[in-house]
């Protein structure tokens, strides 16, 4: 008995600690995101969109093409990030590792899915909205730097404001100019450069108050 009541105070215990750490990583600012890559990936972007104007000018008549230079280029980003993330998170935060990395992927996933699933329900069902897909995705995008916004700098909101703005001009546009290689390079490649610069920004200003 004395042995199941001690197994259980453990357990207890172990379950207090876990909570303790979540609400610890949760008042903690996240640092995993490293400048450097975030930058590269806006170049990525750009690199993306420079592609598209030279070996796709007609992206509303090929769109199967177009979805994939823009899908592959988001799944390299996010690989670049996501690799960068974790080694850079584990030698910042090193206990709490484990807990703000499953805290950052848990503000950009439901964004990430819900990106996805609106890509296939439009080609899947309707082909003709489908110009609508790089406001769309901005806007969703926004979404999750929204999200993300409380446990990074509070500039960072900046970068959500940019990308709903851009997202909503596109969509605005009502035609099949939103499929431009620029309507998704400009958009990201200047966001990102802007998420890299307030986190540079952030960096400093804490090396300065320290």
């Amino acid at each position: 008995m004395q042995s199941e009541n001690g197994m259980n105070d453990l357990h207890k215990a172990l379950g207090d600690l876990s909570s303790i750490r979540r609400q610890v990583a949760r008042s903690t600012e996240f640092r995993g995101y490293g400048p450097a890559t975030l930058a590269s990936t806006g170049m990525v972007a750009i690199a993306a969109a420079g592609a598209q104007a030279l070996w796709l000018p007609d992206p509303a008549n090929h769109i199967s093409r177009y979805l994939s230079i823009w899908i592959w280029t988001a799944a390299l980003s996010a690989a670049l990030i996501g690799t960068e993330m974790y080694a850079r998170t584990r030698r910042i935060h090193s206990g709490m590792a484990d807990e703000m990395i499953r805290m950052a992927v848990e503000q950009f996933l439901p964004s990430a899915g819900a990106g996805a699933l609106v890509t296939v329900v439009l080609v899947r069902n309707v082909p003709a909205a489908l110009w609508m897909l790089p406001g769309i995705w901005q806007v969703i995008f926004s979404l999750g730097v929204f999200s993300s916004c409380r446990f990074l700098p509070r500039l960072m909101v900046a970068a959500g404001a940019w990308y709903l703005l851009t997202g909503l001009t596109l969509i605005a546009l009502a035609d099949s100019r939103a499929l431009s290689p620029w309507a998704m390079g400009i958009p990201y490649g200047a966001g990102q450069m802007l998420v890299a610069a307030i986190l540079l920004f952030a960096a400093k200003e804490e090396k300065d108050e320290s």
